[in-house]
């Protein structure tokens, strides 16, 4: 077996290998005679088919199958070893033609990433603490999700809710029947409601309205028949009210109102670590331009399909043109693909960095209560699979690595509504 290697870029090699069928001979007859046993022809007792029948009738098939194993086991043996492909290696070429074998593989090669300064690295992160205000206001959220809605013989109000027949207007004002929409609910609280409110308000159940909308250069006429008003009735801030909504943890309304804060801000601090991965993974990905292996990229994107897969319960939506996905989300897979090599080079420089059997157990409780179940019953499901605890431990190195990065690059701190802002501006950039 003869094999080269082809630089295609710095990333992407092309492996060839050669064989003759001398080198192939041994296994193709090895192959024969363990064929010979098994194969039943009219005429001849099992195992008794002589062997040039079993080559004429089956040596093809019998050889191309030793081939394909003996590729496979040569690959494996000289090529993986040496030179250590990344993502899914992709067979360009295979001929066996004249006794002589061909046989071309694509293959990635891990990219020379080479880190920048971390200190050059600039990140937002947003800080947030929760006021008194935004309490009082998740307070309220809750009084009124916890109420009811009944209906009342009153004119309509800013904080009604309806329900209502609309139907579409042509510019004439002539109804038109297949674009109806009966027993439609409309909050008027919602901003989304407000063109709805101003043509209602004062109005009575039984009514009709007819108005229009305008969006831009859009217009639309419609009739309203509004057939119920209903008004909220909160829910009474009582103690039954907040056991049952602090789950028991508080009694008071002042221990309410601690119980509603520490829960907004573990929402905001939680928030606020997921987003600052995002920057982290960003501003990394953007500070290094390096190439990355095709075979690596279209493994990312086979990833994306396979979660469209389980998205639409395992088949994908009628019509998909996977091809055109596939070049959809190059963009993406690239930068996915590019962070993975550069996470790596973070782990290798953080090599000191240490996972302790405690940091297992918190993250164990962590996930445990994520889906309702002990630190024990977890532990019992990680023990049965390896393969999980070993993922467990990446994320845990992973989240060690951010940790570590944040005491690295430079960081702005931003409000909510600041941070907010500087998102919004880095979307319009890229638009």
């Amino acid at each position: 077996m003869d094999i080269s290697v082809k630089d295609i870029t710095s990333v992407d090699k092309e492996v060839t290998l050669k064989a003759k069928r001398e080198d192939l001979q041994p296994k193709f007859d090895k192959a024969f005679k363990k064929y010979q046993g098994q194969i039943s022809l009219p005429g001849f007792r099992p195992g008794r088919v002589p062997l040039g029948i079993v080559k004429k009738r089956f040596g093809n098939e019998i050889e191309i199958e030793e081939i394909n194993k003996y590729v496979q086991e040569v690959f494996e043996k000289d090529v993986v070893e040496q030179h250590e492909p990344v993502g899914e290696a992709q067979m360009v070429d295979f001929q066996w033609e004249n006794d002589e074998l061909e046989v071309v593989f694509k293959i990635g090669a891990k990219p020379e990433v080479v880190l920048k300064d971390f200190t050059k690295i600039k990140v937002n992160k947003m800080v947030h603490d929760v006021t008194d205000e935004e309490v009082g206001e998740e307070i309220e959220r809750t009084v009124e999700r916890e109420g009811n809605w009944e209906e009342v013989d009153t004119k309509i109000t800013k904080d009604s809710k309806i329900v209502a027949d609309v139907v579409s207007l042509d510019e004439d004002g002539n109804v038109l029947e297949e674009e109806v929409d009966k027993d439609q609910t409309i909050d008027l609280r919602e901003d989304s409601a407000k063109d709805f409110l101003k043509s209602l308000k004062g109005k009575k159940a039984g009514d009709v309205v007819d108005m229009k909308l305008q969006e831009g250069d859009e217009k639309d006429h419609f009739r309203v028949t509004v057939k119920k008003v209903q008004q909220l009735h909160k829910a009474e801030l009582n103690e039954e009210f907040i056991k049952k909504n602090s789950n028991g943890e508080a009694a008071t309304e002042d221990e309410f109102k601690s119980f509603i804060k520490s829960r907004m801000q573990q929402y905001y601090d939680q928030s606020s670590n997921d987003l600052f991965r995002s920057e982290i993974i960003n501003a990394f990905v953007d500070a290094h331009e390096f190439e990355v292996p095709d075979a690596f990229a279209e493994q990312v994107k086979s990833s994306y399909i396979t979660q469209l897969q389980q998205q639409f319960g395992g088949n994908l939506p009628e019509g998909f043109d996977e091809q055109s996905y596939r070049g959809e989300m190059h963009d993406q897979a690239q930068r996915e693909a590019r962070w993975y090599f550069i996470s790596q080079k973070l782990q290798e420089t953080f090599e000191d960095i240490e996972i302790k059997p405690e940091d297992i157990d918190e993250f164990i409780a962590v996930e445990a209560a994520k889906f309702g179940a002990t630190p024990d019953q977890l532990k019992g499901y990680y023990a049965q699979n390896p393969s999980m605890l070993e993922s467990l431990r990446t994320s845990i190195r992973e989240t060690k690595v951010f940790d570590r990065l944040q005491d690295e690059v430079t960081i702005k701190e931003l409000d909510k509504d600041a941070y907010r802002k500087a998102q919004e501006k880095k979307e319009k950039a890229k638009k």
